[in-house]
């Protein structure tokens, strides 16, 4: 397909960014394609280069606009999860994983190359998600606490992370475990009660 001036940058990278995202919903990390996603769009694979500096940059900013549709469907699941934002929060992982499983997976199956690093703007949107995880355990935490509130809420996070991912992959079934959501849940109100929770959260 001939190259195209049809949209403005600031358009064309909407496009870009907006069919493959829509693609890694369809065929996951493994399945990706730049020049699908180009072809989706209308241009050759080589605007690709052009607009976000690599494959890898497209792929980065499809898992930033991930980071930031999971962080508010975080908020939507704090603002409808009635009292216990605990379980909120740990239900709303679980279930944006399992609505999303692709999109979610990519997150992590991305590397970038040696070397490179994310933009500052794209570190700041990754960072809403687990700024609202630390916001929700810093409330639940004495206020004389000892903590580093952002490692241990990182450490809670990487615990439903490897809950959750078994059961994305399909892995927990052959552990026989009935109910990895409230194994995960368990896991974090033990860790939070150890630690001095304020308040009765089970």
């Amino acid at each position: 397909m001939g190259r195209r001036s049809d949209h403005t940058p600031a358009q064309l990278r909407a496009l870009l960014l907006g069919e493959g995202h829509r693609l890694m919903a369809e065929v996951g990390y493994a399945g990706f394609s730049g020049r699908l996603v180009a072809r989706r769009a209308g241009y050759t694979v080589g605007t690709i280069y052009n607009v976000f500096g690599s494959l890898d940059g497209l792929v980065a900013a499809i898992n930033t606009r991930t980071f930031a549709l999971w962080a508010e469907w975080l908020r939507d699941a704090l603002e409808r999860g009635g009292e216990d934002r605990i379980a909120s929060l740990v239900r709303g992982y679980f279930d944006f994983a399992l609505a999303h499983p692709q999109l979610w997976s990519a997150i992590y199956e991305h590397r970038l190359p040696d070397g490179a690093s994310l933009a500052e703007e794209d570190l700041a949107h990754r960072a809403e998600l687990t700024g609202i995880v630390e916001d929700e355990v810093a409330l639940v935490l004495p206020a004389d606490t000892e903590l580093d509130v952002a490692r241990f809420a990182r450490s809670l996070i990487a615990s439903v992370h490897g809950h959750c991912s078994y059961v994305v992959s399909g892995s927990f079934a052959l552990l026989d475990e009935p109910d990895p959501l409230g194994s995960a849940l368990a896991r974090v109100r033990e860790s939070l009660a150890y630690h001095g929770t304020l308040r009765q959260i089970s």
